[in-house]
């Protein structure tokens, strides 16, 4: 369950507090004894930034800051997963923050980061699920933040959430025909409007590169689009998203088989859940900017007729491919909606994907790997937000050379480039489907983590989300 985020006058003094100064003196109009003074001098003097204070029945956090900026924006929203920790054990579900800075960005940043901690994914739990703990309301006292603006962090925490839920949903439970009917279910809530292409409709459409990967699966393929397009949007031309949705990758023929590399294989449509989130956080802020999310989705395993190495595929824009492996397939289905975007003629197409291990092996899961052939200003723009919600992205050379990696000698291109830059050849794969400006987001780091990481939860991140909602309403500010 989600907390709810909302801007409060007045304050409950007995209520579980955490207070946002930049000046000790602050304090001094909310009866702290002289001990608790001392004992928070104390800390500060050792550079202590989130203090706390057990009054028994009550909670008290000091979190002191004489810095800004993004960085310290980001240890904001890491002390208050340690302060959502503390709440947690102590059975508490409402707290209270009071801005005596003055400062939107610090008070957002500490209310995003409880709201993000308080993620939780128990749906399937049979045990005692009931006395679950949950963080139920953020009261936020601040002279810089206003309630719209709580409202518009409520909508995109939810977002963030709907998100991590779809990629931590296992494979029987969310397949392809069922991830678009999520979308289609969610369309009258937040506001846009969704099709689904189904088998007939993905043939007619000459999606070799999706039906290809879906031949080995039992379930039909899916392709979603999802768009919203109000009245009072800025650009003629649409932004579309494309986000990769193979809901479970068994690598196909060939089979994934170093231990581990299949359990986690759920989130390989984590690319699919991202563009999803984004539209629903978009749409449910309502900004004013037509904007398209394509969803091409599928599993792939080594059934019935399954494709193997050595097949030639004929993708949607004509262009043929000759397959090296089965397991390089969420390039092949992200092929063919990126060529179909061109059909909208659009100002700019981003596409996201959990796509290759070498991004991985490149930055590890601190960053999302990014490269393409749009304007400089648009990745500029990308690195300032990213730095700002702290999914930062790495830009990757895009130089020619590396076209020569997936040549092939009997069809158009291959589906592998060899082991050196796997990342970059991936994405010079994507762009032999591409006429229009494009960036590309190799998200397979960041989006799913084995082990706890602070705010980001363990499992699903619900990595892109933040990064491009403020990305695109960035755009409407001009």
């Amino acid at each position: 369950m989600q907390p709810t985020i909302r801007k409060s006058i007045d304050i409950n003094p007995k209520a579980h507090l955490i207070f946002m100064i930049n000046n000790l003196d602050l304090l001094n109009d909310f009866k702290f004894n002289d001990d608790e003074i001392k004992y928070i001098n104390d800390k500060v003097q050792k550079k202590k930034s989130c203090i706390h204070l057990n009054r028994l029945s009550q909670q008290v956090f000091i979190r002191y800051t004489v810095k800004e900026g993004d960085d310290e924006n980001e240890k904001i929203r890491l002390d208050a997963n340690s302060v959502y920790k503390k709440l947690k054990s102590e059975d508490i579900d409402q707290v209270s923050i009071i801005d005596l800075t003055g400062n939107k960005a610090q008070t957002i940043a500490i209310t995003e980061g409880l709201a993000l901690s308080a993620y939780q994914f128990i749906q399937y739990k049979t045990e005692k699920k009931d006395s679950e703990y949950a963080l139920k309301n953020i009261a936020v006292a601040s002279p810089a933040v206003t309630g719209c603006e709580l409202n518009e962090l409520n909508n995109v925490i939810e977002a963030v959430y709907a998100t991590r839920d779809l990629v931590n949903q296992p494979v029987d439970k969310l397949n392809a025909v069922q991830l678009a009917d999520y979308v289609i279910e969610k369309a009258d809530n937040y506001g846009y409007k969704a099709r689904v292409f189904n088998k007939s409709k993905i043939e007619a459409l000459k999606f070799g590169g999706l039906l290809g990967v879906n031949r080995g699966s039992i379930d039909p393929p899916t392709f979603t689009t999802i768009e919203w397009k109000p009245e009072n949007a800025i650009n003629e031309k649409p932004y579309v998203l494309v986000g990769k949705g193979v809901v479970f990758d068994t690598g196909g023929i060939n089979l994934k088989t170093p231990p581990g590399s299949l359990d986690t294989m759920k989130c390989d449509m984590g690319g699919a859940a991202s563009v999803i989130g984004t539209m629903m956080a978009i749409s449910k802020n309502q900004l004013p900017i037509h904007i398209i999310g394509l969803v091409p989705a599928t599993d792939n395993r080594p059934g019935q007729n399954a494709f193997v190495p050595g097949d030639i595929l004929t993708m949607h824009n004509g262009l043929t491919v000759e397959i090296l492996n089965t397991d390089a397939e969420g390039r092949l289905i992200l092929a063919d909606a990126l060529s179909y975007a061109n059909k909208y003629e659009p100002e700019l197409v981003i596409d996201l994907a959990t796509l290759t291990g070498s991004a991985v092996m490149a930055i590890g899961e601190y960053g999302t790997v990014s490269m393409g052939t749009a304007d400089d200003k648009e990745f500029e723009s990308l690195e300032k937000h990213g730095y700002a919600t702290h999914e930062r992205i790495v830009k990757f050379p895009f130089w020619s050379d590396y076209d020569e990696l997936i040549k092939s000698d009997i069809a158009d291109i291959k589906n592998l480039g060899g082991r050196e830059g796997g990342s970059i050849t991936a994405g010079k794969f994507l762009s032999k489907f591409t006429d229009y400006p494009w960036i590309h987001l190799d998200i397979a780091g960041p989006s799913f983590h084995l082990k706890e990481s602070s705010y980001r939860g363990k499992g699903g991140s619900g990595v892109g989300v933040r990064l491009l909602y403020h990305f695109f309403k960035s755009k409407t500010l001009k």
